[in-house]
Formats: C-alpha cells, structure tokens, sequence
C-alpha cells in the first residue's frame, strides 16, 4: 500500500476530481450537445419551409437547381426543398436522388400528422428532413420535403467541445493556486498540532491549546486540550502518590533503624530487647500493610484498561468472612448483616478487600455498632457499611475517597481510594453520608451490572 503524505493526498485528490469531471464531460458533454444541436437542425428547417409555403417563392422544377445534392453537404445551414403532389405527380425543387426521394416519399404517404420529423443515412452522413402536409386547391395532397445535412451540427459539437476542452485546460491551470492554498491551509493547524504533540512527548505540557477558527480543528483542539488536562492531573497524582508514599514509608524506616542502630551500640531505650524487637517487627509489619496498599491501589489503577474475571457469588458468605475477621479486635462491637441472600456478579477478591477496607474504617470510628448491607434502590443495587461513630466534619464530595488523605484516626490514607477504585471497575460509585445515628459508606452499581437471587 502507498504512503502518501497530507500534501501528496491533497494533490492526489484534486488529480482525481479534475480526471473525472473532464471524463463525465468527455462523456456527457457531446451526447447532450448533440441532441441539443439535432433539436436546432429542424428547427431551422421548419423555419425555411415557412418561406417556401409563400406564394412569391417559386421552387425550381427538376433540373433547375444550381445546387448539387451532394455539394449541399459542404453548406452548413443550406436548406433543401422537395415538393410532391399527391402520388402520381411529379416532384419539383432541389435534386435529390431516386433512392433518397423514394424514401422520403414512402414517410410522406404514411405520415398521419400534417408534420412529422425523420432522418436518414446516406453515404455515411446524416439527413434530416422534415414533411409538411397541406390540400391545394384542386383537393391535391401536397408535402412539402425540407431537409439538411449534418453539417451544421456536427461543426458547432466540434467547436463547443473544443471550446470545453480549452475552458477546462484553463481552469485546471488556473486551479493549481487555490489547490496550493489549500494544501497549506489544511496542513497549517496538523502543524502547529503536531508540534504541540512533540512538546508533549518532551513532558512539556504546561501551555495551554487554544485553536481559533474551524470548527473541525476547533473539536480537535479541545480533545488535545482534554487530554494535556488528563496528563497534567496523571502527573500531579503521581507526584503526589510519589511524595505520601515516601513519607508515609520515612516514619517507619527511621524508628527501624533508630533501634537497630541501639541495639548494635548497647543502648536500651526500652526495657528488654525483646521490647526493642516487638517495636521493630511492628513497625515492619506497618510498613509492610502500607507497601501492600500502594502495590494494590497501583495494580488496580493498571486493571482499568483489562476485562474482569468475574464470577457469581453470595454477599451473606463473604460478609460473615470479614466479619469473623475483625470480630476479636473489639468485642463491644456487635455486627450486624442483612441482606445476605443477595448474589453479586464480580471480582470476588476485589469485593473482599473493598468490604475489609470499609469494615477497618467503620471499627476505628464505631462506637457499638457496625452493619454490613445489601438492598436494592431503584435502578441501583447498594452495599452499605454503616457504623455508630462521629459523624464526617470538614469533608465534601469524593474529597473523603483521594488517596492518602486521612481522617482523624487514619492511618495510611488508601484504604478508601481502593474502595473507590474497586467501586469505578464494577461500573460502579461510591459515596459517603451523614445519619442521624452515625455514618454510612454505600457502594451503588446499576441493577444491570450486578445479578441477585432472592
């Protein structure tokens, strides 16, 4: 296949529509002309047989006419005239050979208009003739025989097309400026953009895109510009992610290593060393639970461009799941599940995590009670984790849900980006409200996504 380039297609282009319209000219032109030009041959022929009905002119009688039948072909309007009364009667007018008047003869007698048009071939040329028919005054059948060659038609097709012919060569000539005007014109904005796009691939994408004029570029200056905004919060996030990440990592780093650096130099800043080790090994498994998160909340961020493996199964089994999970870390908790009939259609590994990160959250807030939910609303199928704790202060919208941002008894700040981002892979979202009694996180994915049993 070959590679042209914007300026190559545009020239290719332009070859094309002038090649086809000289070819349909070359092809219509002449037919429509022809028939235009048949259509004026009889009528100059009508007119002259006007003036040969007038009593003051006199048809030459056979063998008068100083005009050759064969000669009149070299006449462009020379028009020719033939007259014959009723059958028997001898012709008069301008010769015309036996063959040729026999034929027109034959046309008058079957003529059943009083005009009638026809046309004949006669070595190699084209005759048109037209009859008229009239009564004289002794009751005789008179018709009168106008005709003409083709002459005349078939030079104005040859000068009107060779006229057509310059007009065009002209005009394709002439057409090449407007063509390199716009070939520049279309190939300006794909410029500017694809230097914008080298800007890009060189991560400078502070400047902003802005094209004033055609709409089509218009619509493509705004994805552009969409898609510098994506990049630019993608690069922010991830600095972000990089910046938290390294703090959140720094703390348990240097008490490991404050302790380890104790140990090795004899100094007890606690009572034993096994008191020292306890202290290391917890903030290990603390960083440990913080690196595990990020690879997660990373690994789920990759997940969005692939399909889900999804099976069927029941919200009742993994609920009491997370919930013998947690019982024994604070036993004034009751738990509470309903709705446990329901069936879900998911990753199950991803709804264990979602509902554990949740039920973490609810158990560092949750005064006596913690709920786990299932119920339809509508449209929508709603998993709910509620808890009797304080209520939400100082947070709005999806605020609560970015990542390694903390609440009052927070620890790391991701368990509930991946719940959001579990939510947004199952087509779903998730949204946290103020109760009368507490506070009350609910997963809502539409009804079609998700499939129940009663």
């Amino acid at each position: 296949m070959i590679r042209l380039n914007l300026t190559q297609r545009i020239w290719l282009s332009f070859g094309l529509l002038i090649f086809t319209i000289g070819l349909l000219t070359a092809i219509i032109y002449p037919l429509s002309i022809k028939d235009t030009l048949t259509e004026e041959t009889y009528r100059i022929i009508e007119n002259e047989q006007q003036n040969v009905w007038d009593p003051n002119n006199q048809l030459p009688r056979e063998g008068e006419s100083p005009t050759d039948f064969i000669e009149r072909r070299n006449a462009a309007r020379d028009v020719g005239h033939v007259v014959i009364v009723d059958k028997y009667a001898n012709s008069q007018g301008d010769p015309v050979p036996e063959e040729v008047l026999y034929e027109m003869a034959e046309k008058a007698y079957n003529q059943k208009k009083n005009k009638g048009r026809y046309e004949l071939t006669y070595e190699d040329a084209t005759l048109f003739y037209a009859i008229t028919t009239k009564t004289n005054v002794k009751g005789e059948k008179v018709y009168l025989i106008s005709y003409m060659w083709d002459t005349y038609r078939d030079q104005m097709v040859n000068r009107l097309w060779l006229r057509l012919v310059l007009i065009l060569l002209f005009t394709g000539i002439f057409s090449i400026i407007p063509a390199i005007w716009l070939a520049r014109y279309l190939r300006s904005p794909l410029t500017i953009l694809g230097k914008r796009f080298e800007q890009i691939a060189k991560r400078n994408w502070q400047e902003p895109f802005h094209w004033k004029g055609d709409d089509e570029f218009y619509i493509l200056s705004k994805q552009f510009e969409e898609m510098r905004q994506n990049l630019l919060r993608h690069d922010h996030a991830q600095k972000t992610f990089i910046q938290h990440a390294s703090h959140e990592l720094k703390t348990p780093i240097m008490t490991i290593k404050s302790y380890a650096q104790s140990v090795k130099d004899g100094i007890m800043p606690k009572d034993t060393t096994e008191d020292m080790m306890d202290v290391i090994l917890k903030e290990t498994e603390r960083m440990e639970k913080r690196v595990q998160n990020m690879l997660y909340y990373t690994k789920l961020d990759a997940l969005k461009l692939d399909v889900l493996t999804k099976e069927n199964f029941n919200f009742g089994d993994i609920a009491e799941d997370i919930v013998e999970r947690f019982r024994y870390q604070r036993e004034d908790i009751d738990f509470e599940i309903t709705g446990n009939h329901y069936n879900l259609n998911g990753d199950k590994e991803q709804w264990g995590i979602l509902l554990d990160n949740l039920v973490q959250n609810a158990l560092r807030y949750a005064h006596k009670t913690i709920r786990l939910s299932a119920f339809n609303n509508g449209s929508e199928f709603v998993i709910e984790v509620f808890n009797d704790g304080e209520r939400l202060t100082g947070v709005t919208g999806e605020e609560i849900f970015q990542p390694f941002r903390k609440g009052n008894k927070g620890q790391f700040g991701l368990g509930l980006a991946i719940v959001k981002r579990i939510a947004e892979l199952h087509g779903g979202r998730v949204v946290a409200e103020n109760r009368a009694e507490g506070v009350a996180f609910q997963i809502k994915i539409p009804i079609t996504n998700l499939k129940r049993k009663r």
